[in-house]
Parts: structure tokens; sequence; C-alpha cells
């Protein structure tokens, strides 16, 4: 073995090897880049309880095959070509034989219906002198009806039959495939009178695909109507109630306000009744009477959406549902005019009194004591106690703001003089910025009235330059409810942009009183709008990545604002640079004589198409385009987007000229500049919204936002000479030599941003950060007091930027826990794409 080293040895080793280590200089920390200050001897704005809510409007299958847990689809056979092309009475119905047995099946409207507004019935006709059974199978919606093996489900159905002995009748789960799920539930129906049958199977088997079949024996005719399945267990076990996963969800963001019933579905279609005297119409506004009293009773109305609402979920299923998760109702009143597309106003003095005495009673039928005429039908219901109604919508993005200013005032003066107590929001058209909604807050502002309802939908970008948008605001006017709004798609991108942009919404707390992202709902099968909130199937359903932000926000509000500055994370914006496009809407077009050139003349660009289109190459992939007669063509009228693009400019000052004519279809005509990509452009679109207005629009992510509104048609047929001139981020457009508008694209993007709010309660300071930067954000954090505690829970988002809860996956998801080091000011690096909350405690 080797020989021992000496003391010596030992020492002069150690030496060396404490060398090289004193010798290497302590790395130093990078520098914060960011800064929060926080001032908390400084007052900010209180937060009511109400701040956030949820908006639910019946769009994306939300209420029927939605949050409504009836699993029979066209349960009274109201379906028909009024609520979609080809549908009709027995639409999701199959005529079924079991064992032999032989029959007809068809729906019919006549005077053996079960009541005037439940018109249409299902008649079997049975073939006498036959074995076996005959009747019709419902599939449910989507691909079937979802139950679980072991759970009890409510059957029933209205019946009569002309059998002197009566008619035996089976109600059944059964499979696609025609095999038995569950036990069946026998009746004799009896009579020639309407009767409900009721009760209860228990499925055998878990499947997303089953299916209810009815089945009647004997020879015969019977009559079925308000056929229904409903699972036993639903939100609260409440009868007729909701399918409880997707309220435990709506529940689970713990919202101050519910809003309801829309939405485009509140202000389209006739304002008549679905009575006799309108020869029962089947395309009306949403109207609360037709939603109240027994089920059997409502009536049906063809939904705006494009679908079939039975008003099984009506307007008492809405105030209760509101009350059992903590919430205020606010319900939303037709005004009087139609939007959503259809901007008409009704010049029927006789119905807008009618309207507006509807509107007393619904304040009667939600406050009014149960010995009132409305107070009753609530008690008669089930609810003897008042649902304690303090606002009221009127109207919904109404595109006419003078005649709206008008029906609101006879409404405000009646609702005043019965029920001062109620708080009525107006509203102020679909978009954020435009004529429309100037004339609306100039009205609300003459009018006095407290809430203005501000709906738009816009790119993440939009909002990541908006966050400053309510600082602005007049304190003493009109307080603002943020009743619909959303950044255009379900990406953590999208949410995290939304979440900056609350940010702005709770620093302004004392403009901004209420808020809800919109849409709530939607069926993957069938989504008339993207994004929503919450999406579901059969027997499943997932928040997005915007559910998960919006719950954060709405469970930790705080109750009020704690004065905070920042620094960092401020992108200025770029000039307008890139491509020209050119495109059409709905419509023909031919496009000639297009040239850009420089301020000094200098020719970017030319084409006037004497040799072909081959300087141009197609973005979107749509569309008919070829040159004819020397001129660029585009005619199918039925595409929506025909965009096709030149190469990039080179330049970011340059003008555009060319002649444009639109030769049929519903719109105009649309001229891209800043042309990046399919999803990346800018474009003057005149004559869009069916030839009522011209817009420049932003595409940003595929998502668009307006820049500039301003009403206008174009005439089919007539030439114009278009001019557009860019200068850095300005653009000026001309129209036939008179300037048409401009815009100047120049807000910087907030990529970091940050709220403090303080809950009473705790004693917690909640610091909120939001970094869409694409590197972590290292802030130093200044709290301007130490009197706080060491430790803090800290809830993180974050991830890819395009990362999107499915339902096969849901990445997307809040981490909490526990950190350390919190000091008066210490330093934190907050993730790239991600939102942070830090509930900080105080000692």
């Amino acid at each position: 073995m080797p020989a021992s080293p000496s003391r010596a040895a030992l020492a002069l080793a150690a030496t060396a090897l404490l060398v090289p280590l004193c010798a290497v200089p302590a790395q130093a920390a990078p520098e914060p880049t960011h800064t929060i200050t926080v001032d908390p001897a400084a007052s900010g704005p209180e937060i009511g309880e109400s701040m956030y809510g949820v908006f639910f409007e019946d769009i994306n299958n939300s209420a029927d095959g939605g949050l409504y847990a009836e699993l029979v689809r066209n349960r009274s056979f109201e379906f028909s070509a009024a609520d979609r092309e080809g549908w009709n009475g027995l639409t999701g119905w199959t005529p079924t034989a079991v064992g032999g047995g032989r029959g007809t099946a068809s729906t019919v409207d006549d005077a053996g219906r079960l009541n005037e507004r439940n018109r249409t019935y299902l008649r079997l006709d049975l073939a006498s002198g036959t074995h076996g059974t005959y009747g019709v199978t419902n599939a449910g919606f989507s691909d079937g009806m979802a139950v679980r093996a072991g759970d009890l489900y409510d059957v029933s159905v209205w019946a009569r039959s002309d059998a002197a002995g009566g008619t035996p009748l089976t109600l059944a789960l059964t499979g696609d495939d025609g095999r038995a799920l569950s036990g069946q539930f026998r009746t004799q129906v009896r009579g020639d009178g309407w009767r409900q049958y009721r009760g209860t199977v228990r499925a055998r088997s878990t499947t997303d695909a089953a299916r209810l079949t009815v089945q009647a024996a004997g020879s015969g005719t019977v009559r079925l109507d308000m056929v229904s399945a409903f699972p036993r267990d639903t939100f609260m076990d409440r009868p007729n109630g909701l399918r409880a996963d997707l309220a435990e969800k709506i529940a689970a963001l713990e919202p101050g306000f519910v809003r309801f019933p829309g939405g485009c579905i509140v202000n389209t279609g006739s304002h008549e009744g679905y009575d006799a005297a309108s020869g029962f119409e089947r395309e009306r506004s949403y109207q609360w009477k037709d939603t109240v009293g027994p089920v059997e009773e409502r009536a049906t109305n063809a939904n705006f959406w494009g679908y079939n609402q039975s008003y099984g979920l009506g307007y008492y299923e809405y105030f209760q549902f509101a009350e059992d998760i903590g919430a205020m109702p606010l319900p939303v009143v037709p005004a009087l005019l139609t939007g959503c597309g259809q901007n008409q106003a009704t010049d029927d003095p006789e119905l807008l009194q009618r309207h507006v005495q509807d509107t007393l009673d619904l304040i009667e039928f939600a406050n009014g004591p149960a010995t009132s005429t409305w107070g009753r039908v609530r008690a008669e219901m089930g609810h003897p106690e008042p649902f304690g109604l303090t606002h009221l919508g009127i109207g919904n993005e109404e595109n006419l703001p003078e005649e709206y200013a008008e029906n609101f005032t006879i409404f405000r003066d009646a609702i005043a003089a019965a029920h001062p107590e109620i708080t009525l929001i107006y509203n102020s058209g679909p978009d954020d910025t435009g004529a429309v909604f100037d004339a609306h807050w100039a009205n609300a502002r003459r009018l006095g009235v407290e809430l203005v309802d501000e709906h738009y939908y816009n790119s993440p970008s939009w909002f990541l330059q908006n966050n400053d948008r309510y600082d602005s605001y007049d304190r003493s006017g009109p307080g603002v409810f943020l009743g619909e709004y959303a950044s255009l798609d379900n990406r953590l991108a999208n949410a995290l942009a939304e979440a900056s942009y609350m940010t702005g919404l709770e620093r302004n707390a004392d403009v901004v009183e209420m808020a809800s992202y919109a849409p709530l709902l939607a069926d993957v099968a069938e989504a008339q709008w993207r994004p929503d909130m919450i999406w579901f199937d059969g027997d499943e359903s997932w928040g997005s990545a915007s559910y998960e932000v919006q719950k954060l926000f709405m469970t930790n509000v705080g109750d009020s604002v704690v004065p905070s500055t920042a620094t960092g994370g401020v992108v200025p914006a770029e000039p307008i640079a890139g491509g020209i496009g050119l495109s059409t809407w709905r419509t023909a077009a031919r496009y000639d004589d297009v040239r850009v050139t420089t301020p000094d003349g200098r020719t970017l660009f030319s084409d006037d198409f004497s040799d072909g289109a081959g300087q141009w190459s197609p973005v979107t992939g749509t569309g008919t385009w070829a040159v004819t007669g020397g001129a660029y063509e585009q005619t199918d009228t039925t595409v929506e987007n025909t965009l096709v693009r030149t190469g990039d400019l080179g330049s970011t000052d340059y003008d555009v000229t060319l002649k444009a004519t639109k030769t049929a279809g519903d719109e105009g005509f649309l001229v891209g500049f800043g042309v990046q990509g399919s999803g990346d452009y800018y474009w003057w679109n005149l004559g869009g919204w069916n030839g009522t207005q011209g817009a420049v629009e932003k595409a940003t992510g595929g998502a668009k936002e307006a820049l500039v509104l301003k009403p206008g048609t174009i005439e089919t047929g007539r030439t114009y000479d278009l001019r557009i001139e860019v200068r850095g981020t300005t653009a000026t457009m001309f129209l036939d030599g008179e300037e048409w508008g401009s815009i100047t694209d120049d807000a910087a993007t907030q990529e970091f941003s940050q709220v403090v709010t303080r809950d009473e309660a705790t004693g917690e300071l909640i610091v909120k950060v939001v970094n869409n930067g694409d590197e972590a954000a290292r802030t130093r954090v200044d709290l301007g007091t130490g009197d706080v505690r060491p430790t803090a829970e800290m809830t993180v988002i974050s991830g890819a930027p395009d990362a999107e809860n499915t339902r096969e996956s849901q990445p997307v998801q809040p981490v909490t826990s526990t950190v350390h080091g919190i000091e008066r000011v210490f330093t934190r690096d907050f993730p790239a794409h991600s939102v942070t909350f830090l509930r900080i405690a105080t000692r």
C-alpha cells in the first residue's frame, strides 16, 4: 500500500485546493428588467362583488343539448324548416318496429294538439292483426345520449289513445343497435284525452350513444307529445334541471352575476307574440313570458343561430340558477329594435307599450309578492320568495342609436315610475369604436344613464395595446358594463392577452363595474362562434385556457385596488409593411389598374392585368379568380374571404391606387395593405356588414378588429377609384378623390402588466402579474411596507402560446405552490407566457 502523506503535504494540498476557489469571483445576479412599485398608503377604487360574472346565450347548443339536461332532441315534435332548412317534426326521430309490429308515424298540427302553444304532436297509427310493437326512437343530441350504468333516468310522455281498451306503451333506453340498455317503463295509455305518464328507468351500461325508444302495442291510434328523458342527477337535484358538470363548472367561477338570455336572440326577428294574431310566428325575439309556466305550455322558437329553442330552460330556471350559485340575475329584454345585421326599428307604438308592460311584469315575476299576478306564477313554479332582481338590460347591440335612445327612454320612464330601485343598462352597439359607438355614448351621457353595456371581440394584440382603455374614461359619467369580450381564439396566448386586459379593468374598477367573457358554452359538434369559455360533448366538458384564466381572476378579485406602477415589457408599434391584397366577401368584384408608388412618385408595383395575373398569389385559396376583359375578377358570391396578394413592397411609405367594381353579391369589396400572410394584414372593407358599413380592419394571427367604422354602401356595377396613402403607422383612405377616413396604428404592445388588490377578509395583498413576453421577466417588486410574511401562496398559469385545452388534453392548468423570500423588496422571475397571482399576507 502507498505510504501515508505527511501533515505538511496534506496542508499544502488543502491550500492548493482553496486558492482557485477563492480566485473565482462570485457571479452577480442578473439585474431586474422590470419593476412593480406598490403604494399601500394610497387608496384605489373599491371593487364590487359583481365585478366579474358570466354571460349565457343560447348559442352553440348552449341550452337544449347543453346546460339544459333534457336528453331528448325535438321532444315536442316542433322542429320545422323555420329552424333550419330540411328540418321537420320528425327530425331527431326514427320510426322503429320491434317483433313484427307495423304502423306509420307522422307529425300532425290540428285541433287534437296538446295545447295552443305546443302545436305539433306525433301520431302513431298501429296496424291491426300484428304482433310486436311499433314506435319511434330518439337519438338525442350529437351522436347520442350519454348514460351511466346504475344511474336513474326520469322518463315521461304526454299521450292519448282512441283504442277502447287503451294502448300499452313502453319507454326504454336502447343502444344504437336497438339493444336494451335499461329496464322498461311500462304504462297503459287510457282515454282519448291528453295525460302525462311518468316513470323511471335505470341504465345497465355506460355509453354516450344511447337512444330513447318509445313503443306502442295493439291497434288503433295513439298520439304522443313532450317525450322526455332526464338524468335524475341534475345540478342541485332539481326537476327540469341543469346538466350537473356544466353547471358546476360555471359555479366554480364564483360569478357575481349571470347575464341572460342574450345576445342576438334578444333583438332579432319579430317582436310579435307566439299566438294566432301573429300566425304563431316562429322567428321571434326572446320574450320571457314564452318561457315560464309548465314546460308543456311553453312556446317554441327558431333560434337566431340556426336551430330550435324549446324554452325548457326559461326565465324561472335562469333566476333559480343565479340564486343557486350566489350570483346576481341580470336579464336583458328586447328594446323593439333588431340588431346583429338586421338593424330595423319596429314602428308600432302599441307593440312597444306591450313590451314595456311585459318588462314591468317581469320585475313583478322576479320580485313581487306571491299574491301578485306574476309573483303567483313564480310561487306556483316552486319559489314563493322573490328572486331579488336589481339590474335589467334594455336591448342588445342596437345599430340605430337615435331610435334606441327614444325607446330606452320610454322603458326607463315606465320602470322608474313603478320600480325606481331597478338599475337599467344602456348599450353601445356591437363594436368598441366608430360612429354608432360614439352616438350611443353621447346619448347615454345626455340621458344620464347609470351603466353602458360595451361589447367587442378583438385580436390578442388589440387587448395588449389597450390595457389603458378605461384610464381616460369620465369618472363622473356612466359606468361601464363590459358585457361581452374575448380575443377571438382559445389558445393560451388569447387567455393571457385577456388577462393583461383584466388588470386594466380592475385598475379602473371605479369605471368598469361589471365584466363578462363571452360566449360561455359551446358544443364541439355544433358551434356557431369561437372562442368559447367551456366546451362540451354529450358526456364530457372542459374549460378552455380562457376559462382557467377567468376562474383565477374571478376567485381572487379582492375588495379594493392598491395603487401600483410598473416598468418594462413595452414593445413599440411597427410601420405598416407588407404586400397589397384584393379580396371579396360574399361578393363578385372586378379590379384594375393597381399601382403602388413612393411619395416621390417612384413605382413599386404596377399591374393593369394585360399580361394576366402572374404577380398575384392566393392567400386563402378560395374564390374563382380570373383575368377577364383586361381586369382581375372574382366571381364566386358564396365565399367570405378570397384574398390574393402581391409580394412585399419593401417600403413603409407608399401610395396605392386602383379601380374596383362590385358586380354581384351581398357586400362590397376589400383592398388589403400591409399584407404579410393569411392571418396578418390590414384591409379597407367597403360595403361590409350586408352592405351597410365600411371599415378598416386589422388582422393579427387570424383575428380581426375594426380600427375605424363608417356607414356606407357600394353600388353594383359602379367603378370606384380607390387610393390608400401609407406613412409609417398611418394610413389614409380616399374614395373617388374624397378623403374617406384614416387610421393610426401606433399603440405600443404592453407585454408586461400588473395590478394589486387587497382582500380585506384575509388581509392579503394579491399581486397579479401577466407576462406575455418570450422571456422570463426578472422583476423587482417593492411592496412599500415591510409588514409582510415571508411566505406567500403563488398560482401560475403558463405554457406554450399555442397551447389549447381540448377533449383529449387540457395542458393549460393553474399550479399553486408556497414561495419563500417575500420581503418589502424582493426579486422574482415571472415565466414567459404566464399569469401569476401572489397572495401575500400582511402581519
